[in-house]
């Protein structure tokens, strides 16, 4: 980030600051000695995520540790080097491995499951090993409002349950904590952000990244509320509304 951290942020920019850290402040997210794993996969998500963390730490009145997580899933086992290169700038320690996850989805050893589901579960999983591994306490995610909306009309269409994305989930018995700071920032904002902060995204190479349900999901909900802005915020304010009165679960183990 260099000199930019010292620019005066744009519209974009304060706005995912101010609702990432009003709903951090507001779920008691983050706690004096935490030491955060981000999983960056080298999306917009991720990217702003990593900028806002930045940014909060220096303004709470304790100490907190971040480091940068990234599984590459075997597509371009190159393409993350900007991500590597960022956080050794930024003075982040990092751990970046290069997995065949993705290939592996796409290929006759997935047969029961779809190639998003194959790669997010294992991915998932070894994140929470990494988790174990350097001793972190929290593992931060960029799901965004968008997300939110997705994932509980897919679990309300396909596995049956009334259910979205919560911004704090404690595994483990309270092992460790997994947050969604970005979870009341909504993608337009974040993909205005990416621009003004001139951040390296790259595109996603898996095959599938156009086809899975959670595309499709989208598509849908697009086409719902196209020149409706009513009727998208009213869905996102009941989804918050419902994560707030919903009591948030601790597992033992990853859901699937």
């Amino acid at each position: 980030m260099g000199s930019r951290e010292r620019k005066k942020l744009t519209f974009a920019q304060k706005k995912c600051l101010s609702k990432a850290g009003k709903l951090m402040l507001n779920s008691g997210m983050i706690r004096p000695g935490a030491r955060i794993g981000v999983a960056a996969s080298g999306g917009m998500d991720s990217w702003v995520l990593l900028q806002i963390l930045t940014l909060h730490r220096r303004k709470l009145p304790f100490d907190i540790q971040l480091m940068v997580l990234h599984i590459n899933p075997g597509f371009d086992p190159t393409n993350h080097s900007p991500l590597v290169d960022w956080a050794k700038r930024a003075g982040f320690p990092v751990h970046a491995e290069v997995s065949d996850m993705g290939p592996r989805a796409h290929t006759a050893e997935n047969r029961k499951n779809s190639p998003c589901f194959f790669c997010s579960w294992r991915r998932r999983k070894h994140l929470f090993q990494l988790v174990d591994t350097y001793g972190l306490t929290h593992l931060a995610l960029g799901h965004t409002a968008d997300d939110l909306v997705q994932t509980f009309f897919l679990n309300l269409l396909y596995q049956g349950r009334v259910e979205g994305l919560y911004a704090k989930e404690a595994f483990f018995h309270g092992q460790f904590e997994l947050i969604r700071p970005l979870l009341h920032v909504e993608k337009r904002l974040v993909r205005k952000a990416v621009k003004d902060w001139e951040l390296p995204v790259w595109a996603n190479p898996c095959p599938s990244a156009e086809t899975s349900k959670r595309s499709e999901i989208d598509d849908r909900l697009q086409s719902l509320w196209a020149g409706n802005t009513k009727m998208r915020k009213s869905v996102y304010s009941a989804l918050k509304r419902w994560e707030q009165f919903t009591p948030t679960p601790c597992l033992s183990r990853p859901r699937r």
